[in-house]
């Protein structure tokens, strides 16, 4: 009997759509799968055990069940995007558990791709920090499950790269796709603004937040990134070559950057040299008023999510994130702080196409209650090890987590490949090149 937890979503969709499986046992193989693996991994806040299998059933019976993309394929949403008839918790007990009358536009292009949600996966309160624990649970790496899986899309990361599902969806306001990514082995793109619709919580972020695919391949990522974008995200024939400059300084001043982390990135270079590109050293002019430009933003972010909830219902780390935020909001609404970093980075972007990095600084911490914590100790400990991917939610501009590597642990590392507006497609072929020269182990070894 042929087993498809494992299985690719491209391989899992042509099996589906010539008849060689149905949506029902994919699904169900999924299904047991969480139930089996779950409770050490802490992906999901809500199981939709017997509703995905009325719904596969229904995929099953689907007139053009031939021409879905994502036939029959099992998938894990973030619990700050609506799912038609279950609550849109977002972490937090202070948000209203009231089932969502329709899907998110992104969740429903993905069931009309012929897609199955099989639930809503585990996120730190209102998606603020870069670790998944609260009062709904504690998402872990499956690759170390001492250490957090990220966040904010920990859940969807952690699902994923456990094998309980084989792409997941997720979104990144400060780097809450390509963290957890970077953590647990997985291929992720944050897509340029636009291009994905966004509708995240009240304004998205001022527009920073972005609604990407968590995957374990590329060509995975690209498919999915194609249904939420609902257009092709097509592979350039022939390849192009690419100039492409290779940073190893944090863009947050005090901020190291590990062994592991730069020797990845060091490693790509050389992958990215090898197939004929144009590589060289070269540090982004990163404003030294950078750090506080993403506080701002990011506390900012977070007041105006909460504004309309009861405080004394929120985590301490939150209320005062959110306190904090407050006296920013008027003045990051302007965006006049964010169109000044995009022109200093500008004539960065036009000598060179691509920036590639270390994806972190260093290895995630460790799994334990930090919502229990203080809100310095937070940001300390989210600003040391993810210093690299604010800046492009800032900008607007894609940019991609890719696996490369590993810690003494045997965890992944990755890198961060970063892009001019418009180049989500030349991010996916320097990332499909890497994946060729250096492929990864796709799932973590739990079983």
């Amino acid at each position: 009997m042929t087993s498809w937890v494992g299985r690719t979503a491209a391989e899992i969709a042509a099996a589906v759509r010539e008849k060689r499986a149905t949506p029902r046992e994919v699904v169900a193989e999924h299904l047991a799968r969480i139930e089996r693996l779950d409770g050490r991994v802490g992906a999901f806040r809500l199981v939709r055990a017997e509703v995905a299998l009325a719904e596969a059933d229904e995929v099953a019976s689907r007139g053009d069940l031939a021409e879905l993309p994502l036939a029959g394929v099992p998938v894990a949403v973030k619990d700050n995007l609506a799912v038609r008839g279950e609550s849109n918790l977002v972490g937090s007990t202070a948000t209203p558990d009231t089932p969502a009358e329709a899907d998110h536009v992104t969740v429903a292009r993905l069931r009309a791709a012929g897609a199955v949600v099989v639930g809503l996966t585990n996120v730190p309160e209102l998606c603020v920090f870069g670790t998944t624990e609260g009062v709904h649970g504690t998402a872990r790496n499956p690759w170390d499950t001492s250490r957090t899986a990220g966040g904010s899309s920990g859940g969807s990361a952690a699902a994923v790269a456990a094998g309980m599902v084989p792409i997941a969806l997720g979104n990144d306001g400060m780097g809450s796709l390509r963290i957890p990514a970077a953590n647990c082995g997985l291929v992720t793109i944050k897509p340029g603004t636009g291009v994905v619709p966004a509708g995240i919580s009240d304004g998205d972020w001022f527009g920073m937040s972005e609604n990407g695919p968590l995957a374990t391949t590329v060509e995975d990522a690209r498919l999915m990134l194609s249904v939420l974008a609902d257009t092709e995200v097509t592979v350039p024939d022939p390849p192009g070559t690419h100039r492409i400059a290779v940073s190893l300084r944090s863009p947050i001043a005090g901020v190291a950057i590990s062994k592991p982390y730069a020797t990845a990135a060091r490693d790509a270079a050389a992958l990215l040299m090898k197939a004929g590109h144009q590589v060289r050293r070269a540090d982004p002019p990163y404003p030294m008023s950078l750090g506080v430009t993403s506080l701002t933003h990011w506390t900012a972010g977070t007041a105006v999510d909460a504004q309309s909830l009861d405080p004394g219902q929120l985590a301490r780390r939150t209320r005062v994130h959110a306190t904090v935020g407050r006296r920013f909001v008027g003045r990051v609404r302007g965006g006049a702080s964010r169109e000044q970093l995009r022109r200093r980075l500008e004539p960065f972007f036009a000598e060179y196409d691509v920036l590639l990095t270390p994806a972190l600084a260093r290895r995630s911490p460790r799994s334990e209650p930090w919502h229990e914590r203080g809100w310095l100790r937070n940001v300390m400990a989210n600003t040391n090890y993810s210093p690299l991917t604010p800046p492009w939610n800032l900008t607007g501009w894609p940019a991609m987590a890719v696996p490369l590597g590993t810690l003494p642990s045997g965890a992944p590392t990755a890198v961060q490949l970063v892009g001019r507006p418009g180049s989500e497609a030349v991010l996916l072929e320097l990332a499909e090149r890497i994946e060729q020269l250096r492929p990864w182990q796709r799932t973590a070894p739990l079983d």
